[in-house]
């Protein structure tokens, strides 16, 4: 497994069940992060059936996610997470390169100089 990224448990178990529920069992979730949004950068998620060649992919108790290059430089040490909310439950990303983020949790700003980083839920 790449150090790269990692899976809680939680998201683990999920992720699963979403692929096995979309019976794609050897597929994987898409972590994506894209500019815009109102704090810089947006996440994005999608299930993938088959990785592009230039994809990092990390594997994880049986589950995979894959991430392009682009946004593995802003993703670098992030956890991926299952929550259950009143709002709805998803995956999430915790991310300590996000040194800002908005109230939806989708959105984020890093700095590489400084600055204290937080979760972004």
């Amino acid at each position: 497994m790449s150090s790269s990224l990692t899976l809680t448990d939680e998201a683990v178990v999920r992720l699963r069940s979403v692929l096995d529920n979309q019976q794609a069992p050897d597929g994987a979730l898409r972590v994506f992060v894209s500019p815009g949004g109102c704090s810089g950068f947006s996440y994005g998620m999608s299930l993938e059936i088959e990785p592009a060649d230039d994809d990092e992919v990390v594997e994880q108790s049986g589950v995979k996610v894959v991430v392009d290059p682009f946004s593995l430089q802003y993703l670098s040490g992030a956890q991926i997470d299952f929550v259950d909310s009143l709002m709805g439950g998803g995956f999430t990303v915790v991310n300590p390169n996000a040194v800002k983020s908005c109230s939806c949790g989708q959105s984020f700003d890093t700095t590489f100089g400084g600055g204290a980083a937080k979760p972004c839920h």
